[in-house]
């Protein structure tokens, strides 16, 4: 069986795209850990199947390198907006829907020359209720709550953009961070039922935030748009930066435009195509 797929990246968070429009992907968890292997397949932090919807122009089911389901992927969204748009799939004018397992995302898009370049994505509300993200902690939110992990202590911020993300802001460069020893600790930490996407992040003195993730179930990425989008909750939480205004998210694949507000958290960045491709299976 030949499988055709494309390779998209959002700010380097790069997945193999197949358009399920088209063909029948009949076992997308053991797909994905074959081809995200890199030298061996493709290469990619997952797999993202384009599948029909009688919800939206287009539903987008995620797979993880490790072949766990995501519910969501904010960088994914966009690719698949993208692949819609340039294919004339779906969208009206600048805008188009896309189902995920967090409910259908709505997408603003920037277009040059018939190509979408960005796109502005409502992710809609940041949930802060423990037991919704979930989060092992009582109260009404997790903010700034001490935790310990391999014997040290850390402040950690919960929130979920339709997955769940603890952000630890940090005075220390996140540059130095080994984060292949401690990211893991943090997914697999009992706190979390779920395990746990884990942004790491240095407050820059322009007011940037600076990044760095470990996503549950894919490692260190280069980017993650719901990551990204919970990083600047939790800068709003932690008084770092003022609710209704865009807020730079600069991942080491790019940067992203965070906005929280009280009824979405907005987000907006590049989508890029790199190349496509025929796999025989």
């Amino acid at each position: 069986m030949k499988l055709q797929f494309t390779k998209m990246h959002g700010c380097g968070n790069d997945y193999i795209y197949i358009n399920c429009f088209a063909q029948t992907v009949e076992d997308p968890a053991a797909l994905a850990v074959s081809l995200s292997r890199p030298h061996f397949g493709v290469g990619a932090d997952g797999v993202i199947l384009i599948c029909p919807s009688k919800a939206a122009d287009a539903r987008m089911r995620m797979f993880n390198a490790d072949g766990s389901e995501g519910k969501m992927c904010g960088n994914g969204i966009r690719c698949v907006g993208k692949y819609l748009y340039d294919n004339g799939m779906a969208g009206k004018g600048d805008t188009l829907t896309v189902e995920t397992l967090s409910g259908v995302k709505k997408l603003y898009i920037t277009a040059e020359n018939g190509k979408m370049v960005s796109a502005r994505v409502d992710m809609g509300r940041a949930v802060l209720t423990p037991s919704d993200i979930p989060v092992f902690l009582d109260g009404s939110s997790v903010v700034a709550a001490p935790l310990v992990v391999d014997e040290k202590l850390y402040h950690i911020t919960c929130v979920s953009m339709g997955n769940p993300h603890c952000v630890v802001f940090l005075k220390e460069d996140i540059d130095l961070l080994d984060l292949k020893r401690i990211g893991p600790k943090f997914e697999h930490n009992p706190l979390f039922p779920e395990r746990i996407n884990t942004e790491f992040v240095n407050l820059l003195p322009d007011g940037v935030l600076k990044m760095r993730v470990w996503e549950r179930g894919s490692g260190e990425t280069l980017a993650c748009g719901t990551g990204a989008c919970a990083v600047g909750v939790a800068a709003v939480l932690n008084g770092y930066c003022g609710k209704d205004t865009d807020v730079t998210v600069r991942l080491r694949g790019g940067e992203l435009i965070v906005r929280y507000t009280d009824s979405a958290v907005w987000m907006s960045g590049t989508a890029t195509t790199v190349f496509e491709g025929t796999i025989d299976l």
